[in-house]
């Protein structure tokens, strides 16, 4: 069998910085920012008649132990049904017919998404 031998120069300075930053969990104080940005993406987004649903979005952070999300939600209803989900998908009529949905929240969210994405990373690999 053979000997495995290793050696190293310097410090693990940035590391330990990195790994510190990361335990402690500091970068998610830019989720609030980027549940904002999702919200103003979603409004922006939102195919208007009256208004009321683009105006109705809004986000919630979740934390525990060991994970963290974040949901955006729109609370405008009718007759139990989320309007902003119906806008997506579609619905059928009272009288028979269909009402086909349009994709608004895909191509709304994903530069948001991509945006959250660089910001976590630079701010877990910043000095």
């Amino acid at each position: 069998m053979g000997l495995i031998t290793f050696r190293h120069r310097g410090n693990f300075n940035k590391t330990e910085k990195f790994l510190n930053k990361v335990t402690k969990r500091e970068y998610l104080n830019i989720l609030d920012l980027c549940g904002q940005m999702g919200v103003d993406a979603l409004a922006a987004a939102t195919p208007k008649d009256s208004g009321r649903t683009a105006s109705s979005w809004f986000y919630e952070i979740e934390r525990n132990s060991n994970t963290t999300s974040i949901s955006w939600l729109n609370t405008n209803e009718n007759k139990g049904v989320i309007i902003a989900i119906i806008l997506q998908y579609g619905h059928g009529t009272g009288t028979g017919g269909y009402v086909q949905g349009q994709d608004y929240i895909n191509p709304a969210m994903k530069p948001v998404f991509d945006k959250i994405a660089e910001m976590a990373w630079k701010e877990v690999t910043s000095s």
